[in-house]
């Protein structure tokens, strides 16, 4: 039986325990800027006393010690100590470069934890769980309030980042890839495409999990997504678990965990904070006190997975796993309906009461000559005011063309997209990336942290190009429109159409059958086109 496999039949037994939280307990030993650096970095330039990756090199007796105490509280699940181990993290110390070595090195320990701890308890197995952080950037808004459209990382940074990261996960023996404290939805889609392509080039199968943080009582994350519009952006990716954890302590947190238990088609998990931070940022939740709002959470039916974050120890871990003793696991429906869902910073799913889509296509350039005009003369601020006027008519989804024989169409299609995502108003709807050039459609796919639509791809340049288009499409976490073309051209019969539209139907339905969604049954309107 392979790790996968022996998840589902525990989780469908009983609810899994995380860990708590790393940093609390580091912190306990009141480690001196020496025990950071160790040998290692004895001559290093700069301070790296706070940088508790490191210790996985320097001081692993107590990483390994803090793995040992939160099993024997009863964890089945630890987390390895890299939430900060990649380079675009540890460029804050100057140490980008080590940042596959301390993944190894941090899953090698978190390993040899739990195969120690099973020597003496053989009837319970235990998983390490590779825990990937949010980095320190975001790729959905800019840091700098003057320039809108200006990133501090961009999409295929954060790829290769957590591509490295993930790697080292890997190699250092992790059963499990968490992908946790999500603020920026656009960086989780960076995450799950790199683990995605790094596990198909090993041809290896592993569980993912996914968590993100609700940053205050808005309910959103800190890049504006609700969490529906977060659950669907992340739906594509083949997951383990989808869960909430940091920022907010349980009682604050239970509303958002209700309704991700409603909506997910996988296992639930929420491993809060030990109450708020009080004045001096501390967290004064007791052990007593977190675990009736963890048991409130498994009676209900909302959880599959439980533990805990920051402020929270082997102490609240223990009185937690005690709390959810003998209280089934939510339970998965395998009846939810089969709606298209696409997101925005909102949720927009195709219900059969819409009737119609109404997609506004002004923000393309051969849809609007006004637009036009404002994008080949770079007025972006001006073109914003079109998508703006698009959304306060009441379109649903916003179309974005920019291809124009003038126009450097990759660099207006980015531009344009990443100065909107700095706009709520006005990508709280799905965009729509139309181009007929692949290589424009795949720089919008890098902007979006919602589940947007590809317009489109084709058969018309054969079947391998059309299925890896497709693949991508997926990867980037988009849905998409086939359009009616072969390697003949057009479809300009009935019958050439229905034997088109088959074929490419039969071909998404071979390749990626346990994720494809089919919506025939509600019309796209767009000001030229029904799709």
């Amino acid at each position: 039986m392979n790790t996968i496999e022996l998840l589902h039949q525990i989780a469908a037994d009983r609810i899994l325990v995380l860990d708590g939280a790393m940093g609390s307990l580091i912190q306990e030993y009141k480690l001196s800027e020496s025990d950071f650096r160790g040998t290692i970095l004895k001559d290093h330039p700069h301070d790296v006393k706070g940088n508790n990756e490191l210790l996985s090199l320097t001081r692993p007796d107590v990483i390994k010690e803090i793995h040992i105490a939160y099993l024997e509280a009863g964890s089945d699940i630890i987390e390895t100590n890299t939430f900060s181990a990649t380079a675009v993290a540890q460029a804050d110390y100057h140490l980008s470069h080590m940042a596959y070595e301390l993944n190894v090195a941090s899953a090698k320990i978190a390993k040899e934890a739990c195969l120690e701890f099973m020597k003496l308890h053989p009837e319970r197995p235990r998983f390490v769980a590779g825990a990937l952080g949010p980095t320190n950037r975001t790729a959905s808004l800019s840091p700098d309030v003057n320039r809108p459209g200006f990133r501090a990382i961009y999409f295929d940074e954060l790829k290769q980042a957590y591509r490295d990261q993930a790697r080292g996960l890997i190699d250092g023996g992790a059963d499990i890839l968490l992908v946790e404290t999500i603020f920026d939805t656009l960086n989780a889609k960076a995450a799950l495409y790199a683990i995605e392509e790094l596990l198909e080039e090993r041809n290896l199968k592993m569980p993912i999990m996914i968590s993100g943080t609700i940053t205050d009582a808005s309910g959103r994350t800190l890049s504006g997504q609700t969490v529906e519009a977060f659950y669907i952006s992340m739906s594509h990716g083949e997951l383990f678990s989808i869960g909430l954890n940091c920022a907010l302590g349980a009682k604050e947190m239970r509303p958002y965990v209700q309704e991700l238990a409603k909506i997910s088609n996988c296992y639930v998990s929420a491993y809060p904070n030990a109450g708020l931070p009080n004045e001096l940022g501390a967290y004064d939740q007791t052990a007593e006190e977190m675990e009736q709002f963890i048991r409130d959470f498994a009676s209900s039916g909302f959880v599959n997975i439980i533990g805990g974050c920051c402020g929270t120890t082997p102490k609240h871990i223990k009185a937690m796993a005690e709390g959810v003793k003998g209280i089934q696991p939510r339970k998965i429906s395998n009846t939810k309906p089969n709606f298209t869902q696409l997101s925005g910073l909102e949720p927009f799913i195709f219900r059969p009461e819409l009737n119609f889509v109404n997609v506004g296509e002004r923000t393309n350039v051969t849809g609007s000559k006004v637009f036009s005009k404002f994008i080949l003369n770079n007025q972006y601020d001006e073109a914003l005011t079109v998508a703006r006027q698009q959304v306060e008519a009441g379109a649903q989804i916003i179309d974005v063309n920019m291809d124009e024989g003038l126009l450097d169409g990759v660099k207006a299609m980015q531009d344009f997209l990443l100065l909107i995502s700095s706009e709520p108003e006005i990508v709280k709807v799905p965009v729509m990336i139309d181009s007929s050039k692949w290589e424009v459609i795949e720089a919008g796919l890098k902007c979006l942290q919602g589940k947007s639509i590809v317009n489109s791809i084709s058969l018309k340049e054969g079947e391998a190009k059309f299925l890896e288009q497709a693949k991508k499409v997926k990867r980037y976490g988009a849905s998409v429109i086939v359009m009616a073309f072969d390697e003949e051209g057009q479809a300009d019969t009935i019958d050439r159409k229905v034997n088109i539209c088959k074929r490419a139907y039969d071909l998404l339905i071979e390749k990626y059958s346990s994720k494809l969604k089919i919506s025939y049954s509600i019309p796209i309107f767009c000001s030229r086109h029904w799709y």
